[in-house]
């Protein structure tokens, strides 16, 4: 039985290639990277793969013709690619802001909307976009990439209505703390773009940032198997489900944030 065709943006590391590991044997895995040397390392591994930086609308183009000439249909996409961008609300330049925005939401859409296009022609196919626990609830310092994520919630709950009675399904990923190198590049980002020495907050991103700059002891962290469980169930599931939320932070968050007064909610999230 041939096997259904998937394309995984984001598979240099972390999630992304893990996700497109577990898939390999009963899908045809289209793995995505944005740097070359990244796309090589998974054509050695036995991937089908292609260089996508999903802020540049020609290589999605080129991407997309590829595999409808080597497949002629393509059943699924998960837009996973996407990273964190730390700082306060007041410390993150309109640039940097932008530069968050490209990759997490503006990639994300201009990937779906054209694939959708090939899905509208075929009559089916399913979109897993990754969002994340913070684009259901916020935490200071993180600001841009809230925002980012909770553009995604919103682009996916209208997608949905948009695509009612027709084959074509949306499904959201609500990932909480996962280990995966998303920390190392945040705190990348962090130090390319923020002033942090001469901010209001400098101390606590001393703290917060500089000196847990390697830190990996978050007890809520769980492997990316709680994510691979749920994208394997929403591209095998006859109707996958709207949601899916990983790991118990995603769980709980969720539910004080359906419960909880706002003030109530505000005083976890300080410590947090």
């Amino acid at each position: 039985m041939k096997r259904k065709t998937v394309l995984i943006t984001g598979c240099s590391s972390g999630i992304g290639l893990d996700v497109a590991k577990a898939l390999q044997k009963e899908y045809k895995v289209i793995a995505t990277a944005r740097k070359k040397t990244d796309v090589e390392k998974l054509q050695k591994e036995g991937f089908e793969a292609y260089e996508l930086d999903v802020t540049q609308p020609k290589q999605i183009d080129d991407v997309l013709q590829k595999i409808l000439k080597n497949h002629t249909y393509l059943y699924a996409v998960f837009n996973n690619a996407g990273y964190g961008q730390p700082g306060a609300v007041e410390d993150i330049t309109k640039e940097a802001l932008k530069e968050q925005f490209e990759t997490n939401f503006f990639g994300m859409w201009d990937v779906t909307r054209k694939v959708l296009k090939i899905f509208r022609t075929q009559g089916y196919g399913r979109i897993i976009n990754h969002s994340s626990v913070l684009g259901l609830v916020s935490l200071r310092f993180r600001g841009a990439y809230n925002a980012s994520k909770y553009a995604i919630e919103g682009l996916d709950d209208t997608l949905r209505l948009e695509l009612t009675n027709s084959d074509i399904y949306v499904s959201t990923i609500n990932t909480g703390p996962v280990h995966s190198k998303f920390r190392e590049n945040a705190v990348a980002m962090f130090f390319k773009n923020v002033d942090y020495k001469n901010s209001h907050f400098a101390v606590e991103y001393e703290k917060e940032l500089v000196e847990a700059k390697n830190s990996s002891t978050d007890p809520f962290s769980r492997s990316s198997e709680v994510v691979i469980a749920n994208v394997h169930h929403a591209l095998s599931a006859k109707k996958p489900r709207a949601r899916y939320y990983n790991t118990e932070a995603t769980w709980m968050l969720a539910f004080f944030k359906r419960v909880l007064p706002t003030s109530w909610l505000d005083a976890i999230l300080e410590k947090i």
